[in-house]
Order: C-alpha cells, then sequence, then structure tokens
C-alpha cells in the first residue's frame, strides 16, 4: 500500500480542489474538532462510521476517495464515511496517532474498531468494510422482522427484495414462508417450505411452519369447523373428532377454542389421543397467527396437566 508522509509535505504539491468540498450524499461528511463527538461518537451508534484521515497535498489521498465515494454511495447508508482534514484538524491527528495519510479509521458504537492505512485495491476495502458493515440483505432481513408483527405485507415485499439478492438464502425463504401463512397464502408458504426439503431436510422453524401447513390441509380436508362440529355433537366422546374440529379450529385462527379442546383431550387421554392433541397444541403455539397471551395462557395449562 502507498502512505503519504503526515509531516512535511512538498511546497509544490497543489491542493486538490475537491477533496475537502461539500458532498452531495447524505451519506459523507467533513468533520471539524467541534463537530467530531457528534459526526463520528454518537452517529456510530446508529450505524458503522469510517473516518477518512487525508490533506489536500497528498496524493494518495486523491486516489483512495473516488473509491470511498463510489463504495459509501453504493452501500445507502448502511456506513456513513466522515472525512477529517488533518491540516485543519492536527488535534484529531495527534489525539488518533496518525503517522502516514490516507488512514482509515472505522467505528462502531462510539468506538475505534479497526484501521487501514494506504491506499488499499477496491477488493481489499471490500473485504475490510464487510467486517463491521451489514450486508444489505441481512439490513432487509432485520427491516422485515420488525415490520412482521404489525404489517407482514411490507416485511414479505423485503423477504423478497433480499431473496432477489441471494436467491439460495434459507433463512429468508422461512420468515417468507411465515409471512406468507399470517398473510393466508398458505400455497405460497408449502412452495417455499418444499423447495427446502430438495435439500434432504429442514431447519426447526421450517418443519414447524411446514407442520402448521399439516394441520391446515388436514382440517380442509375433514370440511371446516361446521362440518366438524356437526360430527363432534353426535358423538361427543370421541377425541379423534374432537382433535380435527380443534385442528380446524386453529386452521381458522379461532386459538382459544382450539387450545380448550386440545387440554381437555390431554387431560383426558394423556397417552392416546392425548400424545397428538400435545403435539398439536405445540405446533399451534408456533404459528405466526396466534396470540402470544393465548399461547402463553395454553402453555402453563399444558405442562400442569403434564407434570
Amino acid at each position: 500500500m502507498n502512505d503519504s508522509p503526515l509531516l512535511n509535505p512538498s511546497d509544490d504539491t497543489p491542493a486538490s480542489s475537491g477533496q475537502n468540498g461539500g458532498h452531495a450524499s447524505p451519506w459523507i461528511h467533513e468533520t471539524t474538532a467541534e463537530s467530531f463527538e457528534q459526526d463520528v461518537m454518537v452517529r456510530s451508534q446508529q450505524a458503522p462510521v469510517v473516518v477518512d484521515f487525508w490533506a489536500p497535498w497528498c496524493d494518495p489521498c486523491r486516489q483512495l476517495a473516488p473509491l470511498l465515494e463510489k463504495l459509501v454511495t453504493e452501500a445507502s447508508g448502511r456506513w456513513h464515511l466522515v472525512k477529517v482534514n488533518i491540516e485543519d484538524c492536527q488535534d484529531l491527528a495527534q489525539a488518533f496517532q496518525v503517522e502516514s495519510i490516507p488512514l482509515l479509521v472505522s467505528f462502531l458504537g462510539g468506538q475505534p474498531v479497526d484501521s487501514v492505512p494506504g491506499v488499499p485495491t477496491e477488493e481489499q476495502l471490500r473485504e475490510w468494510l464487510s467486517r463491521f458493515v451489514p450486508s444489505e440483505v441481512s439490513v432487509l432481513m432485520a427491516d422485515g422482522e420488525k415490520l412482521e408483527s404489525e404489517d407482514p405485507a411490507a416485511a414479505a415485499a423485503k423477504y423478497r427484495e433480499a431473496l432477489v439478492l441471494e436467491p439460495d438464502n434459507a433463512a429468508l425463504k422461512i420468515h417468507l414462508a411465515r409471512a406468507a401463512i399470517t398473510l393466508g397464502d398458505n400455497a405460497g408458504a408449502a412452495s417455499l417450505i418444499a423447495d427446502l426439503e430438495q435439500r434432504g431436510f429442514l431447519e426447526p422453524d421450517a418443519q414447524s411452519l411446514k407442520d402448521q401447513l399439516d394441520i391446515t390441509a388436514s382440517a380442509s380436508e375433514s370440511g371446516g369447523v361446521s362440518q366438524v362440529r356437526e360430527a363432534c355433537e353426535e358423538s361427543p366422546d370421541d377425541l379423534e373428532l374432537q382433535l380435527k374440529l380443534a385442528e380446524a379450529l386453529a386452521a381458522e385462527r379461532e386459538f382459544e377454542e382450539a387450545f380448550a379442546i386440545c387440554l381437555d383431550i390431554v387431560a383426558r387421554d394423556r397417552d392416546g389421543v392425548g400424545q397428538r392433541a400435545r403435539d398439536a397444541l405445540v405446533v399451534c403455539f408456533g404459528m405466526p397467527t396466534a396470540n402470544p397471551e393465548l399461547v402463553s395462557q395454553a402453555r402453563r395449562k399444558l405442562a400442569t396437566l403434564l407434570y
């Protein structure tokens, strides 16, 4: 890497006309000793910050600047670039023991975490940034997770956008399948799970979603809530029918009654149909549309029955 001495620059080196000028990008900032804490320490609490120590007389700095600007613009806010002109900020240069420039220092959570001197290649710089800058896919996934409970359609859109970037990402497919179930798109969810199954295995979360889809499919085959309820009324002691009714209710998101029926079956026949009712409860507990408070109550009641 090509370093430039911090002190005693050549007198005949012209200053860069644009290096320290204003930047149109919202992710590139000039800083001073007075604004450094806000620009770097505070900002790095929200997103990674790379501080670029440079000077107008530094040819390698001018060589590095376009690459930095390209990558920070490409990242669209996943990290910020803060430029420190050591000619104007000698106290900052001394505080960070800058001996040669250009020097890049990364900050996370208000603390410096890594540095790279000189002029790295684009490949080297991308690799360095990947150590602390979240990928676009991980940001989209995190955004989707935040949206999933309140706006599953928006969450699904985030997951689909991420899958365009990483089509084989299993975690994304699981997230999207769960959102699809919430939205009532069981066929779409089943397609995603089937795609994952082609690998010869399923992650526990994917298996849970498959079990939920199986319950919904079984409920559909039984004719739905009204038809199974009529059969139960004719044979009130038939626990198999009671379990089918619970599954049909769960498929219709009538979880309170579904849980109550399954718990009653467990209480009446712990080792027979009750075992399957217990398994159905566990599957229903994981359904994204199940009310967390109802799930918590049913879990406690199941634990009391079993232990």
